[in-house]
């Protein structure tokens, strides 16, 4: 996406700055002041999801978020790095580099994921880790076959990007997908996805990513997962059914699950206060805050 055109009512956008780290240029929002909090989106999001959320956690921390390499306003510098793996070692380049050391990882279905691979590969592991309807297996409803079949187009049509923007992006389409999850958004945050969806670069980046996702080498080591992780899902999730979270926090450690039945995949943009209420109180009990 490109700033100077599509960020002039960005979510936030007074706390944003870019950073070249490399190999990508980061897209960050920063809030608050006190212990740092990261925020982690899903794929296919960007900064936008943590609009409401974001200065509700700021009241009491230093909140950093940013758009995944090749999402949002942040440019890929290298293709073969948008995997898991890849993205935790940026991602811990990225804070090295900048001066950043979460206490606590927040993480949006993939970004749940990936906000426990970050937690291994951090020098200095965060306090707590919150995962919210976290990707901790396959995708369901919708987007349990969108995905796959994202990953399939970009391995044999280099044109596949620009399809899915114009296909996907009508208005129709964008409730339908949003629909889909569980979730239900104001006009705004449809606008906000739609937009997301019809910029190629965008949709390129999230197809770049699914193509390289694994999750069976971070599946394979939940039992040694040590840090305290907290899992809050919105029981109308269609696309990661909360029992997902469930059997995960079951194999950790020092997990919990906790269930909100009134909302879906998007919980934390439907109901902004209330998610910023229960991961506050979880990171107090760790010692965050």
């Amino acid at each position: 996406m490109d700033w100077a055109r599509q960020g002039g009512d960005w979510p936030n956008r007074g706390a944003s700055r870019f950073v070249t780290a490399r190999p990508h240029v980061w897209h960050l929002q920063e809030l608050g002041a006190g212990p740092v909090v990261l925020l982690l989106h899903g794929a296919g999001g960007a900064t936008h999801s943590w609009r409401d959320l974001m200065p509700a956690l700021a009241q009491g921390y230093r909140v950093v978020a940013l758009d995944l390499p090749g999402q949002g306003f942040s440019r890929a510098g290298n293709r073969l790095r948008l995997g898991l793996d890849g993205m935790a070692e940026d991602i811990a380049a990225l804070l090295a580099q900048e001066g950043i050391a979460p206490q606590a990882i927040v993480g949006h279905s993939a970004g749940g994921a990936l906000a426990l691979r970050l937690a291994e590969v951090l020098p200095e592991p965060p306090r707590a880790v919150v995962g919210l309807n976290a990707a901790l297996g396959k995708f369901r409803g919708m987007a349990g076959w969108l995905f796959p079949l994202m990953a399939r187009a970009l391995a044999t049509n280099p044109l596949s990007a620009a399809l899915f923007s114009r296909t996907a992006s009508s208005e129709a389409s964008v409730r339908a997908l949003i629909r889909s999850t569980g979730s239900q958004l104001d006009a705004g945050g449809l606008a906000l996805y739609r937009a997301l969806l019809a910029d190629r670069g965008h949709v390129d980046g999230t197809l770049a990513m699914m193509a390289q996702w694994n999750l069976d080498p971070l599946l394979a080591g939940l039992e040694r997962v040590a840090v305290p992780v907290l899992l809050l899902t919105g029981g109308r999730d269609t696309a990661v059914p909360p029992q997902t979270s469930a059997r995960a926090a079951a194999r950790m450690r020092a997990a919990r699950w906790i269930d909100d039945p009134a909302h879906g995949h998007l919980m934390h943009e439907e109901a902004p206060e209330t998610t910023a209420a229960a991961i506050t109180a979880f990171l107090r009990t760790q010692g965050v805050g």
